[in-house]
This record gives C-alpha cells, structure tokens and sequence, in this order.
C-alpha cells in the first residue's frame, strides 16, 4: 500500500507487468497530487474538499407564532401596522438582498451601518426554543386551522382568503453545524419561497431578506459563519391581514438548502441555454455562463460544458451528445464575468407536448476546473430543444405543428395540504389534469415552485408563468402595491433568471388584471417598463399580460399594443352580454375576439381565464336554465341558505360564461390558439358566489 497526501493505492498483484501499470498510474496522478501536497499551508491534508454541495435543510426547525407584532421590528409601515409605536423599521437593511437583480449598478441599494434585531432575544444563539412547536418544510403554518365563521366584515380573515389564521409574525429557528474544513468555501442559504417579508439572521446579524413571498432568493451567510460550532438561523416572517385575494398560506412553504462552493464557481442561476434554427435535423444551441470569484486573488479557470441526453421516464443522465470547447478564463478578485457559447447539434431530440410530441430533455453539465486540472465546480441544468412560434392566423405552433391550448389556471395551494408544496401531490394533480385532455398550465398569479416547474418539462405542459397580480394599484389593503415600485425589478428578473431554462415555458405574463388598465398613462409607463424588462432578462419569449378590461378603443388600449401575446380573460366569449347577465353590475363587452384581431392581426390570441363556472359536486336544483348559460342566484342555480350550486356546469361567476358559449365563440374564431380555463383544481378562499365559504366553486 502506498499513500501519497491522503490518496491511496493498493498494490494488488505482484507480476512482473504490473510495475508499468504501477508507474503509468502513478505518472497520471502524481501532478495532482504534488499540486495537493504544495496547495496546502505545511504539506497539511486539504482544507476541504473540492466543489459544489448542496444540503437539504427541511428538518430540525423550531417554530411560534404571534397574532400581534412580539419584537418591534417590521418591514416597513402599512395600513394595520399604523398603530405601532417604537418600532424598528428594516426595509434599508433588507433591500440590498435583491442587488443582483437590479441591472443599473447606480440604483443598487447600500446597506447602512448598524445591526437591527440584534436584541431580539430569538436570534441569539443561546435562546431557548425548547417549548416551540418541532415543524419540518415545507410548512404551512394556517392549514391546520381552526376555521374562522363569522360572516365576512366581521371574521379576522374572511372566506376570499380561505377562513384560516394566515396572518401574523411566524419565527423559525434552527441550528446549523458548519466544519472547520469549509473555511475556504462560500455558504448561501436558499428559500424556495417565504411568505412572507422574509428577514434572516445568523448568530444574531442581520443578513437580509426578500418580502415578495413567491420568489425565490439566496442569502450570503460566509462572512457571519462560526466554524467547527453550531451556528443559528432564525427566520422571520410577517404575514399580514388583507394581503391576497386567495388563499396564500404562511410560512417557509418551500424547500431551503445550503449551497457550499468554492471561490470561484458558476453563479446563482448562472447557465442559460437557448436554442434556435430548430429542426429534426439540427439545432443551434447558444449558452451564456455567469462565474464569479468572491476571493482576493485573481483566479484562473478552464471551462467545459459537456450535453447529455435524458431519460424522459426516469430523468437520469445518458449518453454524451455534445461538447462546448473548452475555453479558459480570468476572473479578478471579487468580480463576475459572463462567457457566451455556441455549437450546433446533429438529430436532436425535441422537447414537445403529448400526445404527439415527446418532452424530451437535456441535461448541460458545465465543470470549471483550476489550473492543477483539478475540478472545482460542476453545475447541472436540464433543458430543452423546441420550437415555439406564436402567430396571428394559426394560434400556438410547437416544432412546426399546431398545438391547441386546452390549459387551465392553478393557484398554489394543495387543498387540505394547503399551500406547503408537496412534489408528489402536484404530480397527482397534474396527471389527473393530463387525463382530462390538459395540455397547459397557468400559474396564477405568481411565480410557481421551482419543483413543479421540473414536473411540467418531465410531462410535457406548456406553461404561461406569470409573476404579478397588482402592480401599483392594489386589489387588496396589504398586496403587492405596497412593494411594488421598489422590488418590480428584481421580482421580475429573478422569477425569469430563475425558470428560463425550463423548456416547457412558452411565455412570461407580466400582470394579472392590473387595475392601471383604465388609466392610460400609467398603464402605458409601468407597462412598458416591465416589458423591457422581461425581453432584457430573456429575448427568446414573448411577454403578456391578462387583460379583463384593456381592449382596442377604450383607455386601456395601449396594453394590446405593448404586449407581444394577447391574452384576455372572458372578454373573448364577451362579458354580461346575453340578457341573463344583463341585471349584474362590472364590466360589459360584446364578443372581442375580432376587435382585438383585428387590431393586432399578426399577434397570438388567447383565453388566459376562461368560463369561471362554479358547482357543488354531486348537487343539481331545478328547473335548469334553458340557453348558454346565466350567473347563480337564489332563483338561477344556487341555495344561499345551503351555500351550493347545481352541477350542471351551466351557471357562473357574474363575470364569466357557461363552457358552452366559450367553446361556440372559439369555433367561430378559428384563429383564437386556445384557452385557460378557471380553474382547473378548487383552491382555498375566493369562494364565489359564497363567502361565507371557505374555497372555490370553480
């Protein structure tokens, strides 16, 4: 046996040949090795070891809960915070987490001086937590209830948000043990999702944070790390009263990891492929690459991305398709360098919908390597190969054929599971989804799970992935207005930097039903300003938006301009225009297919929202409307005493349309590329027509 600097290598056999293979052996790993014995202070064993980890950190947390405001610190002020007195506000301290996301360097946010929430006895590390509730993530900490049944106006949180105790300030702790040999790596902490105004301290600094609670974001924790000793995370959340029309949960609802690279590696989401001049016989694949080196020194690396094929049941790695050329690079101390690449592929196997096409996938593994050979980073990205082309006459076309969108629209939660997100639960919906002839999925009405993301490429659903529902006009007391102008950039940004190299993305949706579309200016500036955004992070996709007012001749219609896709909800199949409709109070429109046609005639239309019928499974009241449909009232469909509604599928929101009428006005508007029905799962809260309720009709 032979040990050279912690490698070994046993000696098996004693013939004669094998002295060649010895030496040939030890002539292939003795540069690496020498390198290894010089790299180290004192021919010591090496620090670390090399490369990437990534740590799941789902269990072991401790959890409370307070209705009220228990440590004086909030986000910033807002309407059921305005009788709080001695507060510290963090918003200076938490905007810089979202930096990386802001492309003028100019507007970039600098932290100021000091330590909020220092005092805070639950971010200290020696604070007892031992009579806090064991909780493992995902978690939703309203789900288990109690149900609240006052009548709305009276009831904390009303049936539009499902009856549940979502709000309030959740606390979670948990300790973390980071080795002595990662002294030389860089450690981020990952939330797949918070809900929300998350704020995260370690060893009682504050680190950051991220208040949108749908994105997804990373936190630096190096510089405040305690090596070879337990650490403490402790993670704030606030959720306020009034702060979606929906069900949203509350909590660390997503996944949290630990990621552990070296100083030079790829970066956050820092692979992006693209692919253009599609065909079956070839296909142009371009790669941009985002390194960094967050060390003192210069580093110099290789760079080799290499293509796999993958197995479309199983997902695992096969063969080598494809190589990049190797290139090597500088990058300066404490600097980021992007890297652009490209090659052309032979005979690629396509990624399309089912169940004429197959979602096939790709899997880049880009690897940097120092100057010892040695590999110091490897980072994985599935992608895929297609083609989508968006027209005016001929709807939706995926590698030259026409696909019809029979999509339907998703809120976030799991029903009774609330809104944790659980892989297996969301692959069920989505098969049983699949069996329904669905063939596209809307994520309304914010940026999705990453996981389901990797289950819609998997199954092959397009995907309409949208990132707002207000903007600077809210629809509720606490939404997303109250942040909007200072986070729409690196929201937007982050959601597209995040999912872009999904291939069952086939557009990103700016806003849902903003309620600047009756103002024309401020329609036209936010408008235009997120569109240059989205087309900045990704050239390669169209942006839309969901319009249930804008319209060619009315104060909205610059949005059918700006957008590159058209999506509308309800105004295709015309909104309370038959004389059942007629007596309820909103928006009225005739049928708008051909208006916006022909105004923007070269541009796709679709239905991104589409019927909103509602039912009680199981129920049927008499006599049954006798044309296309009417809205539910005591005398149409519906038992306010029962809180039910007949099954017939014939009887809606006051805004929406029997299926039937939709499909009749489809048919008569051929070129329309398909619809998003809502919805296509119940969810929790928004239960129209009664809100005494506690989830959906639809």
């Amino acid at each position: 046996m032979i040990v050279f600097n912690g490698w070994m290598l046993t000696i098996l056999s004693s013939h004669p040949s094998f002295s060649m293979f010895f030496f040939t052996i030890c002539g292939l790993l003795l540069p690496a090795l020498i390198y290894q014995v010089n790299a180290s202070p004192h021919n010591a064993q090496p620090k670390h070891r090399l490369g990437r980890e990534r740590i799941n950190l789902n269990s072991d947390w401790k959890f409370r809960r307070w209705e009220e405001n228990p440590d004086g610190l909030i986000y910033d002020y807002r309407q059921d915070l305005e009788n709080l007195t001695d507060v510290s506000i963090l918003k200076p301290w938490i905007l810089p987490s979202g930096n990386n996301f802001i492309k003028d360097s100019s507007k970039h946010y600098q932290r100021p001086e000091g330590n909020p929430g220092s005092n805070v006895s639950f971010v200290q590390n020696d604070f007892d937590d031992q009579c806090w509730t064991s909780v493992t993530l995902p978690h939703d900490w309203a789900i288990a209830g109690p149900f609240y049944t006052e009548p709305d106006g009276e009831a904390i949180v009303g049936g539009g948000m499902g009856r549940l105790p979502v709000f309030g300030v959740g606390w979670y702790r948990r300790k973390l043990h980071i080795s002595n040999d990662d002294k030389n790596k860089q450690i981020q902490l990952e939330l797949g999702g918070a809900m929300s105004y998350a704020m995260v301290w370690l060893n009682g600094k504050l680190i950051g944070g991220w208040p949108y609670p749908y994105n997804s974001f990373q936190l630096d924790l190096t510089p405040h790390l305690q090596f070879g000793q337990d650490n403490q995370i402790a993670i704030r959340l606030d959720n306020p009263v009034d702060s979606a029309r929906w069900y949203p949960g509350g909590g660390l609802y997503r996944d949290v990891w630990l990621t552990k690279t070296e100083h030079t590696h790829v970066n956050q989401w820092g692979t992006r492929f693209t692919t253009r001049d599609v065909s079956n016989d070839s296909a142009v694949i371009d790669l941009q690459l985002s390194l960094g080196n967050t060390a003192n020194y210069t580093s110099r690396v290789s760079v080799v991305t290499e293509i796999y094929q993958s197995n479309t049941v199983t997902g695992q790695q096969g063969r080598m398709a494809a190589s990049f050329p190797a290139t090597t690079v500088e990058i300066e101390a404490d600097d980021k360098i992007s890297i652009n690449q490209t090659l052309l592929l032979s005979s690629p196997q396509l990624w399309g919908p089912p169940p004429t096409q197959t979602p096939n996938t790709y899997i880049g593994v880009t690897r940097l390597l120092n100057e010892a050979g040695i590999q110091v980073d490897a980072y994985e990205t599935r992608f895929g190969i297609r083609k989508f082309e968006y027209t005016g006459d001929d709807g939706l076309r995926v590698n030259g054929e026409r696909v019809r969108v029979q999509g339907v629209n998703e809120h976030h939660d799991l029903g009774a599971l609330g809104a944790a997100f659980n892989v297996r639960a969301v692959e069920r919906k989505l098969e049983i989804l699949r069996e329904l002839g669905v063939n596209a999925i809307r994520m309304a009405h914010n940026p999705p799970a990453s996981e389901l993301l990797d289950l819609t490429d998997k199954m092959g659903f397009l995907v309409f992935d949208e990132v707002f529902d207000s903007w600077e006009r809210n629809k509720t007391a606490n939404d997303f207005h109250l942040i909007f102008s200072d986070w729409h950039e690196q929201d937007l940004r982050a959601m597209i930097r995040r999912d872009a190299n999904h291939p069952s993305i086939m557009v990103w949706s700016i806003g849902n039903e903003v309620g600047e579309q009756n103002y024309t200016q401020e329609l036209t500036e936010i408008a235009t300003t997120l569109y240059a955004i989205a087309h900045d992070e990704d050239p390669t996709r169209p942006v839309t938006a969901s319009m249930n007012f804008a319209q060619p001749g009315n104060n909205g219609a610059p949005f059918p301009v700006i957008l590159d896709v058209l999506s509308i909800n309800y105004q295709g199949e015309g909104i309370r225009d038959t004389p059942n409709y007629a007596v309820t109070k909103g928006i009225t429109t005739k049928p708008a297919y051909p208006l916006f046609h022909e105004d923007q005639p070269d541009k796709l239309i679709w239905t991104s929202e589409s019927a909103s019928t509602v039912s009680t499974r199981g129920t049927y009241f008499f006599p049954v409307t006798d044309d296309g449909g009417a809205p539910v009232n005591d005398s149409s469909g519906g038992n306010t005493t029962l809180a039910q509604v007949s099954a017939y599928e014939l009887y809606s929101a006051n805004f929406g349309s029997s299926p039937d009428k939709v499909f009749a006005t489809q048919d008569q508007n051929p070129y329309v590329g398909g619809e998003f029905v809502w919805t296509g799962f119940d969810y929790i809260g928004e239960p129209t027509p009664y809100y005494t309720s506690r989830s959906s009709y639809s």
